[in-house]
Order: structure tokens, then sequence, then C-alpha cells
């Protein structure tokens, strides 16, 4: 009786593997995909902030690459991203009694194009945009930048990811 689980399992995990079935723990259906490319998305805003451009497409790049066996390629990707950054904006959320600022809001957006070369009815492009909260006396430098991007690209990748792999 003991030997028959052994086999029932050995049975079941060649069945599974002659099938072809890919699971995944984080939800990504890659599909037959092998390797993906994120091409350099441009910032495009209104107020530029130097390197936010490389620093996204990196953070999506490691996103990817860590959610999945996805192998990072700089061309001829079987999934490829691409877009622009189209908004980086800093804006007053709340006022004091004196009616200045209590807080002020980080907000960046992405204009994302995806195209799965081995499905194209997957291919989309769509907007992605989150923000990040801060005390009005706080200038947006150092740490408090540091946070904030790291805030704000990991719900955009996450988005992203979500969005293209995920099917979310």
């Amino acid at each position: 009786m003991k030997y028959l689980k052994y086999i029932f399992a050995l049975l079941v995990l060649t069945t599974l593997t002659n099938c072809n079935v890919q699971y995944s723990f984080t939800g990504a259906q890659v599909g037959n995909a092998k390797t993906f490319q994120v091409n350099f998305f441009q910032n495009n805003a209104d107020l530029v902030e130097p390197g936010l451009d490389i620093d996204f497409t990196n953070a999506l790049q490691d996103y990817i690459q860590n959610q999945t066996s996805l192998s990072l390629v700089n061309s001829g990707g079987d999934l490829i991203y691409e877009g622009e950054i189209t908004e980086y904006r800093i804006a007053p959320m709340t006022a004091t009694a004196q009616n200045t600022a209590a807080q002020n809001r980080l907000t960046v957006s992405v204009n994302v194009r995806y195209f799965n070369m081995k499905d194209t009815e997957k291919d989309f492009e769509k907007n992605f945009s989150f923000f990040y909260d801060y005390p009005a006396n706080a200038q947006l430098i150092g740490g408090t930048k540091d946070e904030a991007f790291e805030v704000i690209f990991e719900r955009l990748t996450q988005d992203i990811f979500n969005a293209s792999l995920a099917n979310w």
C-alpha cells in the first residue's frame, strides 16, 4: 500500500510533465514564451525628473525577471513591453487651517504597450498610474524621493505584470 502511493504520485507528476502543464506561484501565464524584453521608457512628462526613465525601465525588468522564469533579451523577445512616462506631477492634497498645504502627492503615470508575439490577442496599450503622499514640509529629495519611487514603482510594475501575464 505504501508503494502504491509513491507509484500514483509518480504517475501524476509524469502525466503533468508530459501534458506541458505550467504552474506558477505568482499566477503568471506565459504560455509558450521563453523571453521578454523591456524597451526604454522615455520620460515625456511635462515635469522631467532626471533618471526616472532608467529607474522605471530597470524596475519593470527586475519585477518580471523575479516573478517568472523568462529570460531577459535586448531584442526579439517573445513578450515586449514598451511605452513612455506620461506624467510626473506634484500637487497639494490636504490643507491646514492656515490655508497651506499639509500634504503633497507625487503622481507618476506610464503608458504601456504590451506585445505578445506568441498570442497577439493578448496585446494591449494601457495607462497605469500611482501616487505617493508625503508631508508638505518635506522636500522630495534623498530618502523621501527614494521611498516615493520605491512605492510607486512597486505598484506600477505589479499592475503591468498583472495586466499582461496574470490576466487579472
